[in-house]
């Protein structure tokens, strides 16, 4: 699964890559992956 989004393809396989790294369905690498930035970036000082 692909979001409906201008990202490269490089981008696109390495959350292939990390979904079969941590045995997962695309979609929800994706997931995780975004909502990992999101909090990143809403609060930046807890890194």
């Amino acid at each position: 699964m692909r979001p409906n989004i201008d990202i490269s393809h490089t981008l696109n396989g390495r959350v292939k890559d990390y979904a079969e790294q941590q045995d997962m369905p695309l979609e929800a690498a994706y997931r995780e992956i975004i909502e990992a930035g999101l909090e990143a970036v809403e609060h930046p000082d807890e890194q």
